[in-house]
């Protein structure tokens, strides 16, 4: 009785200080640091890119050799997906983060001491096994500390944040090569990861119910406010995950072979973009870290521009599917039609202002994309999540294995045929098929 009438005295107080109060800003500060963890994970995946060919050269590996060495990543970054974000669902994101950021920051540091094909071949699995977690498990986090107005935004600024990492990493990770050599650049990459989770577990808490930092105002934003004037809750209880639903619904896997799309795409960034500059478009290895960032730049102002218009259009319409297509479908379209001058022009700066035009369009799907399985995934967003970065990665292993054969045959137009044909897949995709107000775990 006496809690009972806690309770009743305390909601007109909650509910008066939602009125009376200033939200706190601590969701943004929580953004930003989970962004920073974006951060680190691709200057940690993509820094083997410019190392690549001192790598192949040390160990007299083929470009066939050092495809394998690339798609172990992406291997065991998609066989980790599923199995991680059902952790995070299940413990919660702040442990399962601060163990996973810690294992691949080691991995990255085994990088650096590889002593030959096998060795390499391994820490690049295990970084990505570490990684696989990383973006389903944040997913979650972000869909208990924001809103779903929101969610556009907030994807597409992590998502700036990784871009970023790629476009620095040529000129960090050249500089640190020129200076110490390219083992250094795995030591000195991976240590950030360990700062970090230290960081991470000292202040960041699984709900903003949890946090001190959180006022009710700024709860009221978050949660929204119930028809009696009280903030509303949000379910924590552990709940098996209904793997049946999930994937039996055509919904998903809609939804995973469009990200299989964007995912091969962008992928090319990740693994032969500097070589394709150093050894087709000759550029020297000082100039790769300015001119080979470019379209990593357009890429971030894509991945800002693209979650703003998906969450602008679902605040003016109240339509999901209209506000997440709208933005994803044309971004497809146009990135795969810049890809054709990029290849076949022989100018070097119009090949890279195309690729930066192409990336730039591709990169306005990554917002609605990863804010998708936070609208229908529930509280089992992070499985969802993982299921759909899982098939991406899958499709995205097979990108730098079809770069590097055709790269190695002299063929440096080809591939680029072929990813065009794959982003007009995705419009088709987005257009027809997802539909983000469809949940894939309730009947």
């Amino acid at each position: 009785m006496v809690q009972a009438n806690r309770t009743a005295a305390s909601e007109p107080t909650a509910a008066a200080d939602v009125h009376a109060s200033q939200p706190t800003r601590m969701r943004w500060l929580v953004l930003f640091l989970i962004s920073l963890m974006y951060l680190i994970c691709y200057m940690d995946r993509s820094n083997i890119s410019v190392a690549q060919p001192e790598i192949a050269k040390a160990f007299g590996l083929s470009k066939t050799s050092m495809a394998l060495v690339l798609s172990a990543f992406t291997w065991s970054y998609a066989l980790g997906q599923i199995p991680a974000g059902w952790l995070g669902d299940r413990f919660g994101p702040k442990r399962v983060l601060t163990v996973i950021m810690s294992w691949w920051s080691v991995a990255a540091m085994m990088t650096g001491a590889a002593l030959g094909l096998g060795s390499l071949f391994a820490a690049r699995f295990f970084l990505g096994l570490g990684e696989a977690g990383a973006f389903p498990v944040a997913s979650r986090g972000m869909q208990l500390w924001f809103p779903r107005s929101e969610r556009g935004r907030i994807q597409g600024t992590t998502h700036f944040f990784s871009r970023f990492a790629v476009a620095v990493t040529p000129f960090v990770a050249g500089t640190i090569m020129l200076a110490f050599g390219w083992r250094a650049i795995f030591y000195i990459f991976g240590s950030l990861g360990l700062i970090w989770s230290l960081v991470f577990v000292l202040y960041y808490r699984n709900r903003p119910e949890e946090h001190s930092g959180v006022n009710q105002a700024e709860l009221a934003q978050i949660r929204g406010l119930a028809a009696d004037g009280t903030i509303r809750s949000v379910c924590t209880a552990r709940q098996a995950a209904p793997w049946r639903r999930i994937l039996g619904s055509p919904n998903m896997w809609y939804i995973a072979l469009g990200y299989c799309c964007f995912f091969f795409g962008t992928n090319f960034y990740l693994t032969w973009y500097p070589t394709y500059l150093r050894e087709h478009r000759h550029i020297t290895l000082q100039a790769l870290g300015l001119i080979g960032s470019v379209p990593l730049f357009a890429g971030m102002a894509g991945d800002l521009v693209g979650g703003t218009l998906s969450d602008l259009f679902f605040k003016r319409t109240g339509k999901a599917r209209f506000a997440r297509s709208v933005v994803a479908a044309p971004g497809f379209l146009l990135s795969g039609i810049f890809l054709i001058p990029a290849a076949v022009t022989e100018s070097t700066w119009t090949s890279v202002l195309c690729l930066a035009t192409s990336f730039f369009f591709l990169e306005f799907v990554i917002g609605p994309a990863w804010a998708v399985p936070m609208d229908v995934g529930g509280q089992f967003s992070g499985t969802v999540t993982g299921i759909m970065n899982m098939a991406g990665a899958l499709a995205a292993s097979v990108t730098p294995l079809v770069f590097g054969y055709y790269f190695g045959k002299g063929s440096w137009m080809i591939p680029f045929f072929i990813t065009s044909c794959v982003m007009a897949a995705g419009a088709l995709i987005w257009t027809f098929l997802i539909n983000p107000e469809r949940s894939v775990v309730e009947r």
